[in-house]
């Protein structure tokens, strides 16, 4: 059955890429372009996900609890630039 008719994007294709890895809405969206043009499949695609069901990524987060799961994904947030000094501004 097809979720993203704007993109011809199926049910088992919205399964396929959860367990690549996609566990989000957007993460869906960017590996299928499913919820980027109209946006009327979003609730489907977020039925589908479920709250975690069949992410291998959120299975792991889940397992580190809360503290854990807050270090591992601001572990892999890229750091932020140093601010430039008055010197290199100029």
């Amino acid at each position: 059955m097809y979720v993203c008719s704007c993109f011809g994007i199926t049910e088992q294709q919205v399964r396929e890429h959860a367990e690549s890895g996609a566990c989000t809405p957007r993460q869906i969206a960017s590996a299928s372009k499913a919820g980027t043009d109209c946006g009327s499949c979003v609730r489907r695609i977020q039925a589908l996900l479920g709250r975690g069901a069949g992410c291998p990524r959120r299975s792991v987060l889940d397992q580190l609890g809360p503290d854990g799961a807050a270090a591992a994904l601001a572990a892999e947030q890229p750091a932020a630039p140093a601010p430039l000094s008055t010197a290199e501004a100029a």
